[in-house]
């Protein structure tokens, strides 16, 4: 019986600590969230931070990331990727076994909150876009909320090497 109850109370010790630990790293994370927006407007916090990312071809069920931070000299920089999800038999998209991805890094300006101008590289590798090999676009692009909508998307659809359109979707926060 002794043994029974010496159990419950090593069992209920370990909870208490697990809970206490638990705790302190949701304070700890809220804590550096709320350091990492202190003295941004309103628009500015709506913007800075991770936002899911995507590129059609690659998929709308498995997001990659894309961050934006204010820097030191008080501009965002972006940066961020969505590679294709590897699945028994190959990739989400037909199973076709491929390392389809985007990748966005540069920075942002923001326009309104419907408004981003993004001035870098987006690179894209698609396997059936331009026989497999990366797409590179160097310069400014438009990424904007229409319709309601709760991601901003890249104006500049048209792949500058093949004739089709990429959907280039940064979320907003949640």
């Amino acid at each position: 019986m002794k043994r029974f109850f010496a159990a419950i109370l090593l069992i209920a010790m370990v909870a208490s600590v697990t809970f206490t630990v638990d705790a302190k790293r949701r304070t700890n994370r809220k804590k550096a969230q709320t350091e990492s927006t202190a003295g941004l407007t309103a628009l500015e916090r709506k913007v800075v931070g991770k936002h899911m990312l995507s590129l059609q071809w690659i998929s709308w069920e498995s997001f990659g990331t894309v961050e934006i931070k204010k820097e030191a000299d008080g501009t965002f920089s972006c940066r961020g990727e969505q590679m294709a999800r590897k699945c028994k038999g190959g990739t989400e998209q037909g199973n076709i076994d491929n390392d389809d991805y985007v990748k966005l890094d540069g920075t942002i300006t923001i326009v309104d909150d419907t408004h981003l101008v993004f001035n870098g590289e987006i690179r894209t590798k698609v396997y059936h876009i331009n026989h497999g090999e990366e797409v590179l676009r160097q310069g400014t692009f438009n990424f904007v909320a229409t319709q309601n909508r709760k991601f901003w998307r890249m104006q500049e659809m048209k792949n500058p090497v093949d004739e089709c359109i990429d959907y280039v979707d940064i979320y907003f926060k949640r």
